[in-house]
């Protein structure tokens, strides 16, 4: 078959420039290895309610998100952070009053931040949109393989993958040196971390003075917050896990466990009795990470689309991710920059 735009991805990036695109009156194909859409962004779903695994925040002032969200009829509520926040000492001791971990002032997006995904793939048309389809080479006619042996010819491929995995597609011709060198250069934002969350009837922790905010020197959950949905209609704490992804893939369901009891003991009984709680292990995920991504990067990295990767085949492939875009890369914000910026060189 062919395509006028082929999109290798349906993350938020992929979604946003298929959403553009169709809005502009252009034919594309987008095709997702998953049999989901949404990449990194996911939610646990509990009772019709929403809970992120993945990206939580996003802030004031980034107006491509506002300005889609607005579009989308979403509504953006501020982070809870009123009241305590708790730290809980290497002797499993906690105190209260202490941490420095709270992210009063963010947004989250209402429904979880898959409502922003959801909703731009409810705007696509369905026969555009192909789910299962796992591209294994590129070449610059251009085209696409599939690992089923079929083949998607375009006029110009958008790869809205985290770059790590768009280097270890097999490209003919080769990208140069520099190009290749420069994909696996780049980490897969938030790629080493996990995320657990714990959903329970009510954010009782509130009537207690506590804001859900805590820090921990003894894990494994380092860094907790509340992640009940806008209302309170249910209550809900996550928590990343300090632990290394060797260690976590080592330790298995100990790890939930352990998380339980951490919760019960900074927030009281109630807490190691969730109705749903999971973990979400991004370094596990074939679709998101590789092996380089084990080990995160020392601090958030200064994403930006590296010269070599600037005009690759004459702009017949274009890279959209959030950690190549123009600003506010690795972030929600990033990812909508990064489509808008494809978005240009395909529409003018």
């Amino acid at each position: 078959m062919h395509t006028p735009t082929l999109i290798i991805g349906g993350g938020l990036s992929g979604l946003s420039l298929a959403y553009t695109l169709e809005r502009a009156g252009q034919s594309y194909t987008l095709v997702e290895a998953r049999e989901r859409l949404g990449g990194r962004i996911k939610s646990l779903t509990v009772e019709g309610a929403n809970f992120d695994l993945g990206p939580s925040w996003v802030w004031p002032g980034q107006h491509r998100v506002a300005q889609l969200a607005d579009a989308l009829d979403l509504h953006l509520f501020e982070q809870w952070s009123d009241g305590a926040q708790l730290f809980e000492q290497a002797s499993g001791d906690v105190v209260q009053g202490q941490g420095f971990m709270s992210m009063a002032g963010s947004l989250r997006i209402a429904g979880g931040s898959s409502a922003l995904t959801d909703a731009l793939a409810a705007c696509l048309e369905p026969q555009s949109i192909r789910l299962g389809c796992t591209v294994t080479a590129i070449d610059d006619s251009p085209a696409a393989q599939l690992s089923d042996g079929q083949a998607i010819t375009a006029d110009r491929i958008a790869l809205c993958i985290p770059p790590r995995l768009a280097a270890t597609l097999c490209f003919t011709p080769a990208l140069p040196d520099n190009a290749q060198a420069a994909l696996n250069a780049i980490p897969t934002w938030m790629g080493a971390h996990a995320k657990f969350v714990a959903v329970y009837p009510t954010p009782f922790w509130r009537k207690n003075g506590l804001s859900g905010d805590a820090s921990s020197r003894r894990g494994p959950l380092a860094e907790i917050h509340d992640a009940s949905p806008a209302g309170g209609s249910f209550g809900a704490l996550f928590g990343f896990v300090g632990l290394p992804a060797d260690m976590r893939a080592q330790a298995g369901d100990a790890v939930q466990t352990a998380a339980l009891a951490q919760l019960e003991n900074l927030f009281g009984p109630k807490a190691g009795t969730p109705i749903a709680a999971t973990l979400m292990d991004w370094s596990q995920d074939p679709f998101t990470t590789t092996a380089a991504d084990a080990t995160p990067p020392p601090g958030h990295p200064p994403y930006t689309m590296p010269a070599p990767l600037r005009r690759i085949w004459e702009d017949k492939l274009i890279f959209a991710v959030t950690e190549m875009a123009p600003d506010n890369g690795g972030l929600i914000e990033g990812a909508l920059a990064a489509a808008e910026a494809a978005a240009r060189k395909i529409i003018g």
